[in-house]
């Protein structure tokens, strides 16, 4: 594993990242980068976490080592918060209008996160609709 985490390490520093952090979680299976670039680099941080989670699924596949979740500047865990309110904020409008809400189009763990999230509420009711890129949550009243 040792090698895996150079190779990752590596990288950042052969993209020409200054003093890239990374941090490995082992036991929940979690890489967690920081870069200190400045401004621009927030706008390129929902692609480049992308990028980098598909090299980093190659690597593990060649090392035969299992997947790695990968957050750049907690992209991530900030996008998931801001999902989880989304879903609560929009399952309230539900109850209190009695008519469904079509949310954005989102990826598969978006759409989880929502599905998770609400699926403790009795008064409603969660729905992937759509295909490929369209696929949105649709969530429902319960009568």
């Amino acid at each position: 594993m040792d090698h895996f985490q150079d190779q990752i390490k590596k990288l950042f520093e052969f993209g020409g990242f200054r003093d890239p952090a990374v941090h490995f979680d082992l036991d929940n299976r979690k890489i967690d980068v920081f870069l200190n670039e400045g401004e621009w680099i927030k706008k390129w941080i929902p692609t480049l976490v992308g990028n980098l989670e598909h090299i980093v699924r190659l690597f593990a596949k060649k090392e035969s080592a299992d997947y790695f979740y990968v957050d750049i500047n907690n992209y991530r865990k900030d996008r998931e918060q801001i999902i989880v309110e989304l879903a609560k904020a929009a399952a309230r409008k539900v109850v209190t209008e009695s008519k469904e809400i079509r949310l954005p189009a989102m990826n598969a763990y978006e759409r989880r996160l929502i599905h998770v999230e609400l699926a403790v509420r009795p008064d409603v009711k969660t729905e992937s609709e759509g295909e490929g890129k369209e696929r949105c949550v649709v969530i429902r009243p319960i009568a």
